[in-house]
């Protein structure tokens, strides 16, 4: 099953040591996506979502479109469970793959083998589960004999593929993308597309946060237009406006 719904969800970030009277807010209101707003204390808060409410369903393919700041990053976030929601109610049924920071957790210290559970964890599979894939995520990285090498004598392109390896190595209901990943050299940029594809068609929902808008039109069925924490729903002809 895959199934999001969200009814007039909130995210509020307070930003501490400016007072909304200050001088400095007509700086922050230059440079910010969301929209600034007083809280009780008299500090500045932005709010990054505002009240926006969304159901994406089984077969949908949702593009999420917008300048910088506009809220998509996050939006991504929320689903992903990463921010919680300050006001409003987010349903999500469905195994989640977050795709927005493959290399999240990583540590350098870490071999490739304790970067891979400790990156499971972070996915929310079981380490008897994780275990049981690191000969497939070894193989297809092609990190080898570095596997038990700590991750700090990788190349940065042995620790992408890594990173990449493990992020998708799991199928998942819905799966949520910040711009389209590719990594690594040309060898392997073509099976990394080619199991991105494969991840993508068998997911019931996708979420992609893009710029592109070529990308957004090849991919997508849906769009959601993101504006100072606004949603709307557009057409996919009207997105390049």
């Amino acid at each position: 099953m895959g199934v999001i719904i969200g009814k007039n969800i909130t995210v509020n970030f307070p930003i501490y040591g400016v007072k909304s009277r200050s001088l400095k807010t007509s700086i922050i209101s230059s440079v910010i996506g969301g929209t600034l707003i007083n809280s009780p204390s008299d500090h500045v808060v932005v709010r990054a979502l505002d009240a926006i409410s969304f159901e994406f369903h089984e077969g949908d393919r949702i593009g999420l479109v917008g300048h910088n700041g506009s809220g998509k990053s996050t939006l991504l976030r929320v689903l992903a469970g990463i921010y919680e929601p300050t006001d409003g109610d987010l349903s999500v049924k469905g195994q989640v793959a977050s795709l927005l920071d493959i290399s999240l957790g990583m540590d350098l210290e870490a071999t490739g083998l304790e970067n891979i559970l400790i990156r499971g964890l972070i996915m929310g599979v079981p380490t008897r589960k994780m275990r049981n894939m690191v000969d497939e995520i070894a193989d297809f990285s092609g990190i080898d004999d570095y596997l038990h090498l700590p991750l700090r004598t990788y190349s940065s392109g042995m620790a992408m593929r890594l990173a990449f390896a493990v992020s998708t190595s799991i199928n998942a209901d819905i799966i949520l993308m910040d711009e389209w990943l590719s990594v690594g050299d040309a060898e392997f940029l073509t099976k990394a597309k080619n199991r991105l594809d494969s991840l993508i068609k068998g997911a019931r929902i996708v979420v992609l946060a893009s710029h592109n808008f070529d990308l957004i039109k090849s991919q997508c069925n849906r769009v959601l237009k993101l504006e100072h924490g606004r949603a709307f729903d557009v057409e996919l002809s009207q997105i390049a406006l």
